[in-house]
This record gives C-alpha cells, sequence and structure tokens, in this order.
C-alpha cells in the first residue's frame, strides 16, 4: 500500500510563539485525481492498515506522542476543572445565521431541509450562492465577549467552552493553517482572542474547541445537486476549484480548503449523505492517501496553532474515537496519532510555560485515559462515575440559534444537580442571535440560574459525589432523571417532586441533599438514605436549609431523617439541605 507519509524537510519554522517550538508550514493540498463514479470503489480494511507517524514536530518536553508516554506522565486532572463544576458552552460561529439550528452548514444543501428551504429564501439556490457567501455576509456587530462573559459569571459558571472551529471548517481565530477564518472574511474580527481576553478578565478558565474532524465526511453533501426541479443536476457549490474565482470575492480562496474534496466514489457516503447523523460505514479512503495524510496534519496544526498563541486551559477534540483517525465509526477515513501529537505538544509546551501541568484534553466520548476527560452529550450515567473526569454537555434549544427555544431556569438548575451528583461537571450552551445579542427570556433565564447559584454554589462547586447519587421514584429499575437531549419545553415540564433527591459532599465536609422540587411550606421531607439503619450518616449534628436564617426543626430516626420545612422557601426551582 503507497502512501506519503510527510517528512520534516517539508517544514520550515517561523511564526513567534512562546513557551515551545515555532509551529512548521503546512505543505499545500496535494493534487487530486478525478473522481470516480458515486460508490464504485470499497472502503479499505481498517484493521489491516498501520497507524501512521505524523512527522510534525512538538515541543521538548517529557509527553511523546503516544498513549503510553502521555498517560505515564501527565499529573491528573487539574483540580480547578472539579471545583469549577459549572461551565457555558460558546457555540457560537456563521450557521447561527441561517437561524436553522444545528448543521445549517450542511443541512442547506438537503433539499426538503428547512436550512434549505431558509437558504433559498435568504440566498438563492446553493449551485449558484452557497455557504461560503453565508461566510462573507455574517457579521456579528452585537457580539460583546466581554459583558456576556460576565453575564455568564454572575450565572454561575466558572469556565467557558469556546468554539474555536465546527464541522463547517471555520476557524475563528487568527488562523495560520486555515485562509477561510474570521479575520479574514465575514466579521475581520479575532473572536477567539475576544473571548480569551474577557475569561481572563474575568478569572475564568476557558477552553477551546474543534469539531473539525468530522469534516471530510459532513461536507459530503456540498458535492450534490437537487434530484428534481429547475436545478435538477447542477452542482452544488462544493466543486468549485481556485481558478473559478477568477473575478469573483472570494478570489484567491480555495473552496477545497473550506469543503473538501468529493469523496462519494467510496461505498456508503452518499447514501449516508442525506441522513440526520450520516458518518460513512468505518474504513481507509485508500485511492487518497496523500490528501488523508495532509488532512490530518492540518487539522492537528490548527489546534496547535492555538494552543501556542492562545494558551488555553484545555483543547476540545469532538469525535467518537479512540484516535481519532483510527478507523473506527466516526474516525473512518485514516489512522494516524494526530491527537496524540497534539496532547503531546500541548502539555509540553504547558510546561514549558506555565511551569507545571495544570491544563487538560477533552476527547468526546473516550474510553478512560490518564490525561484525557470525556463528554457525556445525550444524557447522564445511571448511577455515580468516578473512572474519569467528565462533562456533561447540552445546549438550551439548539447548538446554534434558531426561533422559538424554551428559557426556563429549572431546567439548567437540574442539569447542573444531576451532573455534579454523578460526580461530573456541567457545560450548557447558550445560543446567541446571528448578530451575537442574547434574546430578553434567556437574560432572564441565567439571572434567576445565577440568584440560584448564588445561595446554594457551597453544595456545588468543589463538591464531589457522597456515598449515594439520590433516592426517589423509581421507574425500570432506575431512579428518575432529568431525560437527555437539548434542553426545552419537556424538560421545563418534567415532573420532579420535592421527595426527589440528590446528593454531594462539598470541600468542608458536609453533605448536602438536593429537593429537585421546593416542598410545600411545612411539609416533611424524608431521607431515606440518612437514616440510621442505612449506615450512610450517623451521629448528624446540625441541618440547615442554604438561604434560610432560621432553625429547622429536624430529627434522625431508624428509618430516614426527617426535616419539617419553614414556612418560606429560599429560592425556587430546587432547596438544598446542609448537614453536618
Amino acid at each position: 500500500m503507497l502512501f506519503l507519509l510527510l517528512t520534516g524537510v517539508l517544514f520550515t519554522s517561523c511564526g513567534q510563539q512562546t513557551g515551545g517550538i515555532q509551529l512548521p508550514e503546512l505543505p499545500p493540498m496535494p493534487e487530486v485525481a478525478a473522481s470516480k463514479p458515486v460508490n464504485s470503489v470499497p472502503l479499505g480494511n481498517q484493521e489491516e492498515f498501520q497507524e501512521v507517524q505524523l512527522d510534525i514536530p512538538i515541543t521538548d518536553g517529557p509527553f511523546q506522542p503516544n498513549w503510553e508516554s502521555i498517560e505515564k506522565n501527565y499529573p491528573g486532572t487539574p483540580q480547578w476543572l472539579r471545583d469549577a463544576k459549572v461551565g457555558f458552552w460558546v457555540h457560537f460561529g456563521p450557521q447561527s445565521y441561517g437561524e436553522s439550528g444545528d448543521w445549517y452548514a450542511r443541512n442547506l444543501y438537503k433539499p426538503g431541509h428547512i436550512a434549505y428551504k431558509n437558504h433559498l429564501e435568504r440566498y438563492g439556490h446553493p449551485s449558484k450562492v452557497g455557504y461560503k457567501e453565508v461566510l462573507k455576509d455574517w457579521n456579528p456587530s452585537q457580539l460583546n465577549p466581554e459583558k456576556l462573559t460576565e453575564l455568564y459569571h454572575k450565572a454561575g459558571a466558572r469556565f467557558l467552552m469556546i468554539q474555536g472551529v465546527h464541522h463547517d471548517n471555520y476557524d475563528l481565530w487568527n488562523s495560520r493553517y486555515q485562509p477561510w477564518n474570521s479575520v479574514n472574511i465575514g466579521p475581520k474580527r479575532d473572536l477567539l482572542r475576544e473571548w480569551a481576553d474577557a475569561c481572563r478578565k474575568h478569572g475564568m478558565n476557558y477552553g477551546v474547541t474543534f469539531h473539525h474532524e468530522y469534516t471530510w465526511w459532513w461536507w459530503q453533501t456540498a458535492f450534490g445537486s437537487d434530484k428534481e426541479g429547475e436545478y435538477a443536476g447542477v452542482p452544488y457549490d462544493g466543486h468549485l476549484t481556485l481558478e473559478d474565482g477568477k473575478g469573483q470575492w472570494w478570489e484567491g480562496y480555495d473552496p477545497r480548503m473550506l469543503y473538501g474534496i468529493d469523496l462519494r466514489e467510496y461505498e456508503s457516503v452518499e447514501e449516508k449523505m442525506f441522513t440526520g447523523w450520516s458518518p460513512p460505514k468505518p474504513g481507509i479512503i485508500t485511492n487518497h492517501l496523500e490528501y488523508a495524510n495532509w488532512y490530518v496534519t492540518q487539522w492537528a496544526l490548527r489546534i496547535m496553532d492555538v494552543v501556542a498563541n492562545y494558551d488555553p486551559d484545555f483543547i476540545y477534540t469532538d469525535g467518537t474515537v479512540q484516535g481519532p483517525f483510527t478507523g473506527d465509526g466516526t474516525g473512518t477515513f485514516y489512522k494516524s496519532n494526530a491527537m496524540q501529537t497534539v496532547m503531546a505538544d500541548y502539555y509540553n509546551r504547558t510546561l514549558k510555560k506555565r511551569g507545571e501541568v495544570n491544563t487538560f484534553s477533552i476527547i468526546k466520548f473516550r474510553n478512560p485515559t490518564n490525561g484525557a476527560v470525556t463528554t457525556e452529550e445525550f444524557g447522564f450515567p445511571d448511577d455515580i462515575n468516578t473512572s474519569q473526569p467528565w462533562i456533561r454537555e447540552t445546549p438550551v434549544g439548539d447548538w446554534f440559534y434558531a426561533p422559538g427555544f424554551v428559557y426556563d431556569a429549572g431546567m439548567m438548575i437540574h442539569l447542573i444537580i444531576e451532573a455534579v451528583s454523578r460526580d461530573g461537571n456541567a457545560a450548557i450552551n447558550i445560543c446567541l442571535r446571528p448578530d451575537g445579542s442574547i434574546e430578553d427570556d434567556c437574560v432572564k433565564m441565567l439571572e434567576e440560574v445565577g440568584e440560584w447559584m448564588a445561595i446554594n454554589g457551597e453544595a456545588v462547586y468543589g463538591s464531589k459525589a457522597w456515598k449515594t447519587l439520590g433516592e426517589g421514584e423509581i421507574i425500570d429499575g432506575k431512579l428518575k432523571k432529568q431525560p437527555g437531549g437539548k434542553l426545552g419545553k419537556h424538560h421545563a415540564e418534567f415532573p420532579f417532586n420535592a421527595q426527589d433527591i440528590r446528593f454531594t459532599e462539598g470541600k468542608n465536609g458536609s453533605i448536602y441533599a438536593f429537593c429537585m422540587a421546593v416542598p410545600e411550606a411545612g411539609q416533611t421531607v424524608r431521607i431515606l438514605s440518612m437514616g440510621k439503619t442505612a449506615g450512610r450518616l450517623s451521629g448528624i449534628k446540625d441541618v440547615t436549609l442554604l438561604g434560610y436564617e432560621g432553625t429547622l426543626e429536624w430529627k434522625q430516626t431508624d428509618e430516614s431523617l426527617e426535616i419539617t420545612c419553614p414556612s418560606q422557601m429560599p429560592c425556587q426551582n430546587s432547596i438544598v439541605f446542609r448537614i453536618n
């Protein structure tokens, strides 16, 4: 099997990064042969394809670009993440311009989809005006990262997850390796720099998220065409070349650097294009190995560029693989040590710059690995999960803006409680309008969450799971919990009651009991897990209600801890008892 390995000869040093090596130049994209007929080429067997070791220079240090070295040398997840517990997503970019929810850029090339219809009304047909025109016109003139960061901090966030690049392949920073970026095209602003500066000003940790692992298959819709109607068979603008741009606004910008290349010759690529979740079946693009190697090299260098110049507290890579690019699930395409290369350079650079490794890497859905944090996007674990650090991530409404989202403080509070009681963290996306402004009802929701956190934050920040997750209604043999998925009306109306209880243990040694609904005045709350016979907590000395200055009536019986609620509750949506 022939394929091109990039060698150190191709790289020349330039740039002015501190705390590590100067990053190399990226070689030009290799020539690509004319596409073969659709669905005519089988994907190569990923099990038989040896993982390619990328020849990218990394910062000197103890970390080498392999899992054994990373796991051996990583000192452990920094304490600040355990203490922070609550973060907000800044999942914001030009795809908000479509006002069609998540994946607008991909879906505008899907006839019948709401994104396609919205694009037709606003721009016209995607064979004439595609996503590149959205990039040109996008101008978030009302975006004020400093004011938003202040709002998020008051709402309880202690870290931000800032989108650097989504699957659309458009970098939101002054990108060295991707000319299709927010400084060159669209707002003409280094949005990542603005967010990073705002976080540092307000004493918040921040990480940068990278979602361009998926781009190679995600953008295949741009190479299709309508199947019927006036434009049947007319290719969408993914087929355009650098030469086609002469005399156009995008002259000098290669569409291949945005959309990638047409890979529909491989089996299952086209049939998956128009499904909701559409990675091809696992395999290697054996006819395009030079391109694949260039692609993963650029993937890695773009992340390393951000690490070198923006000094994030963590990085986040999207994917459902052990690599990425390991030929498994959405990692089909290629196999390389791209992730290991990025992580080794990141941790070595952190060590040189900060004197310690107090950063981490999120590898979405990865199995337990020292040096990596994982995420739970679609739900919560059924029970406490201490196998590795994890973050429950979800949006309010959707990952990108669309009209009609439901804003409810209770569903955000319940999500935070469900996460921290399981020994996890919460990261919630707050959608911004295309111009960067935030809806009034969303602001009101965040203010209410902030009021609740101001009263009950000691039960959240720096906490860990207690001996048991909680108690309450059992459904199908499992403790009832908030539904998974994107936060919306269903979550706002979810029927918790005052006997649905979750627990945490604070840094001060106190145990905290969260009632997932506010009890009635004078109601007796019975906590079975704290009865004498349960054997989890004996010799209770004091019980208080956070935010309430009076004295509570309580007693510990063999069966339960019985607490009589006062006539007035200190907050809405949930109350928290402190037990010592």
